[in-house]
């Protein structure tokens, strides 16, 4: 005979299991498509990194092979003579890396007396998911790496760099090693005693940019949203009584789609325009040519097609999520940072030691 208090608590047990799984709410049909979509397309990912490591040692393996077999056939001295040319080509190339890296560095260390001072606003940390938070620190990478390789390169500041922004940064190979200001202050107080030439870029903006002024801040809202939050920008220089302004995209082109743009297209756009002061040239250059309108895409043809998807001021739109998690754009930011991270000295050994750092085939890999 079955014990009555034994069914009881067995009773009490299942009415408070049915009673917890009933409060976790269900996902809708909505969010379980995504939910998959986003599993398959991370599974994808990774098949596809995968399948590129085992490319590349195959790669490897075929140029070891050949290099073997062509010394093979020759005789010793034509052996030694074949190694001490490849030595020799080795030996040019890192002299050259060398020299093109002390030169970058002037330039950097050059524009922090006399460039223009461009301001990245990280102070948005705490409105961001962590998948957002990735995104903007590949943004401010890509930023870095077209500042470096300009020739009219930007006074560069990250203000408000703080929290989990802060570590995804330090998580960036050689990131303290960048010729930037870095603040964990806002740029309110970091600038405060320049705060009449300080300008917020913004798509909100009524005032329109014609031309850049040395003597001003240009500052670049730092906020991957999904365009969650509205006038964000605006009403923060509002607030703070900074002036205000936008880019003048609609002046010379038309936009395909949203006129939203990541802070690095913003960033490139500033650098273009230094170089060239020419507005429609730089923007160009730096704006995708789905984002423009078809007409307007046709003058420069596939000259752009390489072209990274990356910001005015605030956040990445919907549409732009999507393409991302489609791979197309994913795949551009992967080029992009491929060739922001190359082989080069210690920054630190040469400011420090004003030696140079002897350079192999294997390496530290830094974003220079």
């Amino acid at each position: 005979m079955a014990d009555p208090d034994e069914e009881s608590r067995t009773a009490a047990s299942t009415d408070g299991s049915d009673a917890v799984q009933n409060s976790t709410p269900a996902l809708t049909k909505t969010a379980q498509k995504k939910l998959l979509k986003q599993e398959r397309l991370a599974a994808r990912k990774a098949e596809k990194k995968a399948a590129e490591k085992r490319r590349k040692a195959e790669h490897k393996e075929q140029r070891r092979r050949e290099w073997d077999e062509k010394l093979e056939a020759l005789s010793p001295e034509e052996k030694a003579k074949l190694i001490e040319s490849k030595n020799e080509a080795r030996r040019e190339r890192i002299k050259r890396e060398k020299e093109e890296h002390r030169m970058k560095i002037e330039r950097l260390k050059k524009a922090a007396e006399v460039g223009q001072k461009v301001v990245l606003d990280l102070d948005f940390g705490h409105l961001m998911t962590a998948s957002e938070i990735q995104s903007l620190s590949q943004q401010i990478m890509y930023c870095y790496a077209a500042n470096s390789r300009s020739a009219n390169p930007t006074h560069l500041w990250l203000t408000g760099c703080t929290g989990e922004m802060e570590a995804r940064l330090q998580n960036v190979p050689g990131f303290n090693n960048w010729i930037i200001e870095k603040e964990n202050r806002p740029y309110i107080e970091a600038l405060k005693d320049h705060k009449e030439n300080l300008i917020y870029l913004t798509a909100d903006a009524e005032d329109v940019i014609e031309e850049l002024d040395l003597k001003s801040i240009y500052i670049i809202g730092g906020l991957v949203d999904r365009n969650r939050y509205k006038r964000i920008t605006m009403d923060k220089a509002n607030e703070q009584g900074i002036k205000a302004a936008k880019l003048p995209i609609g002046k010379y082109l038309k936009m395909s789609s949203s006129q939203v743009l990541t802070v690095n297209q913003v960033f490139e756009i500033m650098l273009n325009f230094i170089e060239s002061r020419d507005w429609k040239s730089a923007f160009f250059k730096a704006i995708p040519q789905r984002k423009r309108d078809d007409a307007e895409a046709e003058i420069l043809g596939e000259e752009n097609n390489g072209t990274a998807d990356a910001a005015d001021v605030v956040a990445l739109t919907e549409e732009d999520k999507k393409e991302d998690l489609e791979g197309d754009v994913v795949e551009e930011g992967c080029a992009r940072k491929k060739q922001c991270i190359r082989e080069t000295e210690d920054v630190e050994d040469i400011e420090t030691t004003g030696n140079n750092v002897s350079a192999t085939d294997n390496g530290n890999k830094e974003l220079l």
